[in-house]
């Protein structure tokens, strides 16, 4: 089965107290810990990164998008609503912190007077243009 139609249903009865923290949610899926139903005995993998910032990042947005889905079910909760509202400033001030050190994360992020996209070197490159 894909989904729980029962807890589907019933997800309105879910308080923020059922929330996992956001490395649990993304490392195995799900910030629900009611949803949750490993598979067997699978445990996932710890999510590692050298980039503190970047896997701040990666955390919240997927809880954004994991409360995004919750309430597009579920409108009118205002706690998650609010809890939703935090992570979004979060993500914006985590974003902020990552792109002043790193450089911009989205070829979208524009804020020069020229267009740098292009210019190296990357971190990746190991060039020390935003590090």
């Amino acid at each position: 089965m894909l989904f729980d139609y029962d807890l589907l249903m019933n997800l309105s009865s879910i308080d923020n107290n059922n929330l996992v923290d956001k490395g649990t949610g993304l490392q195995r899926g799900n910030l629900f810990s009611n949803e949750y139903k490993p598979y067997k005995n699978y445990n996932p993998s710890k999510i590692h990164s050298n980039n503190e910032l970047l896997l701040k990042l990666y955390e919240l947005n997927f809880a954004i998008i994991d409360l995004n889905i919750y309430l597009d079910l579920n409108p009118n909760d205002s706690k998650m609503y609010n809890i939703y509202k935090s992570y979004v400033k979060d993500y914006e001030d985590v974003k902020n912190m990552y792109e002043n050190k790193f450089g911009p994360l989205e070829i979208t992020c524009v804020d020069n007077d020229t267009y740098d996209w292009i210019n190296n070197p990357w971190p990746w490159d190991g060039g020390n243009k935003y590090v």
